[in-house]
């Protein structure tokens, strides 16, 4: 009997005494607890490393074999950002397959379903991983028994800083408070220590802390690496840490911010889909996860798989947000051949279907950047700056040829006019950050975040609570704990 830890909180970072045969799938370059504590080497750090950014990966299975009512055959962002959302429905023609989707569709869902049950295990078991790797590169002693450069040892743990706040910011936006956990959990006691809900507000403050730690560990450059794009990078870093900022309304931390990642040399793409296609796109893209098809293991986009069985189709509404020529609206979906373009990376159905496609997930871009420092700016009263930024990125539109090459005629997507008035910039801040970045696994935690959540889903004729501005924690998590962990308010 090895002592593998599972996935999850409770069946992940803590339960960790199964044997190898109970488990339902280990990751190739996820080494044993003890394994890796005995023989810490440099091999072992990078494949830790490199593991820990498989969790948000499309990569099909990851977690399990085929758990759909547990949430976990693929990533659930699609599911809880923009299905649940007033943009995207669970299939083009509606069926009932799959009903754990269709509760989060409708706000039906507890907090047994699938949804919350996946992005709980996907976070945590990325940051157990993190965690491991982390207490060995923040040995003092790790360059003499490893061999192990500083500067790689930086490169490493900066990435590992980055990831782990990546994975605690998707945890806190999503469950407020939740448990924080930074070091390796060895012993049931130390389990049952750790498995409790920490305030947010700790949460945030540490998430900061990392990326601070990280930005000084990584080189000022565009890239760490100019071979291997999809690293963590300072722009990376300073962008999430700008995002965290946003998200917790302090206004004046995200402009400058925002200007370091320009200094870096990150700006629009000429074209609007240049960021989704196959190739890695290297003006916009900030971070993205880099899928490959025949990798070993496995490193292709799954996602692409169910779009294949007809999964994930826009809403009327989302469809009727774009104005009149827009060409993000026929780049982003082809409602004729029912395909959704940028999660296929493709705009002819390209890797439709293919469980193993090459195609990215964009994470974070420059135009989603830019729009933060917009929301910031109207925030504390730069209003002439504010609507500069949204023009920046309507122009970039209108000059897009559309999905099938047709340049948009002109008139199409004039400049938003001088305003003081902050509604009505926020309100166009609102409308171009729906049509920019459909289908990105923006809308519901935008939603959320402005305050105007359970409005637009009511008209939308959705049956949203207040209890749906968080998801619950998963109700296997607190019956593991005995209770320790506590259920999400209302649920």
């Amino acid at each position: 009997m090895k002592r593998y830890f599972k996935i999850g909180l409770f069946v992940g970072i803590i339960s960790f005494t199964a044997c190898e045969d109970d488990l339902n799938l280990i990751p190739v370059g996820v080494v044993t607890l003890e394994d890796s504590d005995n023989t810490p080497t440099i091999t072992i750090m990078e494949n830790l490393t490199r593991s820990s950014y498989d969790l948000l990966s499309n990569r099909l299975n990851l977690l399990a074999e085929w758990d759909w009512n547990g949430g976990l055959v693929f990533q659930n962002d699609y599911v809880m950002q923009d299905i649940a959302s007033d943009d995207m429905e669970k299939k083009w023609n509606p069926d009932g397959d799959q009903p754990w989707i269709d509760e989060i569709n409708n706000f039906s869902f507890t907090s047994t379903n699938g949804g919350p049950n996946g992005l709980w295990k996907y976070n945590y078991e990325g940051i157990k991983r993190l965690n491991t790797v982390i207490e060995h590169l923040t040995n003092p002693d790790i360059e003499t028994l490893t061999g192990i450069t500083e500067a790689r040892k930086n490169q490493l743990l900066g990435e590992c800083y980055f990831l782990r706040s990546y994975y605690y910011f998707s945890l806190v936006t999503n469950f407020g408070d939740v448990p924080l956990i930074l070091r390796p959990v060895k012993t049931f006691e130390e389990a049952f220590e750790v498995a409790v809900r920490e305030n947010k507000a700790v949460v945030w403050n540490q998430i900061k802390s990392d990326l601070n730690l990280a930005k000084d560990l990584l080189p000022n450059t565009k890239y760490s690496s100019d071979t291997e794009k999809w690293r963590v990078s300072k722009g990376a870093v300073l962008a999430l840490l700008a995002k965290s900022h946003l998200y917790t309304e302090n206004w004046n931390e995200v402009p400058p911010l925002v200007d370091q990642i320009t200094a870096l040399g990150f700006d629009l793409n000429a074209h609007y889909f240049d960021s989704f296609r196959t190739e890695f796109i290297d003006n916009e893209v900030i971070f993205a996860f880099d899928h490959q098809s025949n990798a070993t293991p496995r490193r292709g986009n799954g996602i692409c798989a169910p779009l294949g069985w007809g999964f994930f189709a826009p809403s009327t509404d989302f469809l009727n947000a774009f104005e009149p020529n827009d060409p993000r609206k026929s780049l982003t979906v082809n409602v004729a051949g029912q395909n959704v373009n940028k999660m296929l990376g493709s705009l002819d159905g390209t890797n439709k279907g293919n469980d193993d496609a090459p195609n990215n997930k964009i994470y974070i871009r420059y135009a989603d950047v830019l729009l933060w420092k917009a929301e910031a700016l109207n925030a504390t009263g730069n209003y002439p700056d504010a609507v500069a930024i949204i023009n920046k990125i309507r122009q970039r539109a209108r000059t897009t040829p559309d999905a099938a090459g047709v340049i948009p005629p002109a008139g199409t997507l004039p400049d938003r006019p001088a305003s003081n008035d902050p509604a009505t910039i926020k309100g166009w801040l609102i409308s171009e950050r729906r049509v920019e970045l459909g289908f990105e696994n923006q809308r519901m935690l935008d939603l959320k975040r402005w305050g105007i959540a359970k409005q637009v889903m009511t008209a939308h004729g959705k049956n949203f609570q207040d209890k749906h501005m968080l998801y619950p924690v998963p109700q296997s998590e607190i019956d593991a704990s005995a209770g320790t962990l506590t259920p999400t308010l209302g649920y």
